[in-house]
């Protein structure tokens, strides 16, 4: 569903000159599974997934979502997506409902799909206590469940979430981890970003360790777990930091 080759992205700053985000990575995420990539702050999760998502435009390499390239068919592709980033914005004034309703209409979702389909995220994401409140009086978590239910509306096949549970207590946190794992079991293929090592174990088929926009290991949890000789997620994930090439299980 999701294949990248060499993909790069390289910015300009003033002070540090050429910074390469993206360095060459590789990596796939087959259909109907979990991907989860994994790195410390500024490792390039957030700009791979806006490379895949059409946001960005790579400077190399080439990747392509549910067989369309993301730079020759972007349009093909927002169509088959749902993408939550961290900037992912609500309108304040507008109630969930509202704002659910305004984003099924511009991916031309059928009004009686589109209630259908509010009923079961709604439940899924228990909304239902705040959906009709003005998003502006909700609380964090509240909040990206509303925009996690924008990011499904229109039922895409490929999901591609950027560290959704970031800043959230336990309880709005198990409401979205349930719900990525009953989108993984209902056909949806997930893709997203954390640097929570007990969440990757908990959802993830296979991960993929990035750090200074290279893919410094993947493969299946328990492949991982014999690479590094450790049952420990979060040692090999600081061991993987230091690795100069890149451990494969693919």
């Amino acid at each position: 569903m999701i294949n990248i080759n060499n993909l790069s992205k390289t910015f300009t700053d003033k002070k540090r000159g050429a910074i390469k985000a993206v360095d060459g990575i590789t990596f796939t995420c087959r259909p109907h599974e979990v991907f989860g990539l994994l790195g410390p702050n500024g490792a390039g999760k957030t700009t791979t997934l806006r490379l895949l998502s059409t946001v960005l435009r790579p400077d190399g390499g080439e990747a392509t979502v549910c067989g369309y390239d993301v730079v020759k068919y972007s349009s093909a592709v927002r169509k088959n997506i749902g993408f939550l980033s961290g900037d992912t914005g609500l309108y304040r004034r507008l109630t969930g409902r509202e704002i659910l309703r305004y984003f099924a209409s511009l991916y031309g979702v059928k009004r009686s799909r589109f209630e259908e389909k509010l009923s079961e995220i709604s439940e899924i994401l228990e909304l239902k206590e705040f959906l009709d409140t003005k998003t502006d009086k909700l609380s964090t978590g509240q909040k990206q469940r509303i925009s996690i239910a924008r990011t499904v509306i229109h039922n895409p096949p490929v999901l591609i979430l950027d560290e959704p549970t970031a800043g959230l207590d336990i309880i709005a946190s198990r409401a979205i981890i349930e719900f990525i794992s009953r989108a993984r079991n209902n056909g949806n293929t997930i893709l997203f970003s954390t640097h929570v090592m007990r969440e990757a174990e908990r959802l993830c088929d296979r991960i993929g360790i990035i750090h200074e926009g290279k893919i410094k290991a993947q493969g299946t949890i328990d492949e991982i777990k014999a690479q590094f000789d450790s049952n420990d997620l979060e040692e090999i994930f600081l061991k993987a930091l230091s690795v100069n090439a890149t451990v494969n299980a693919d």
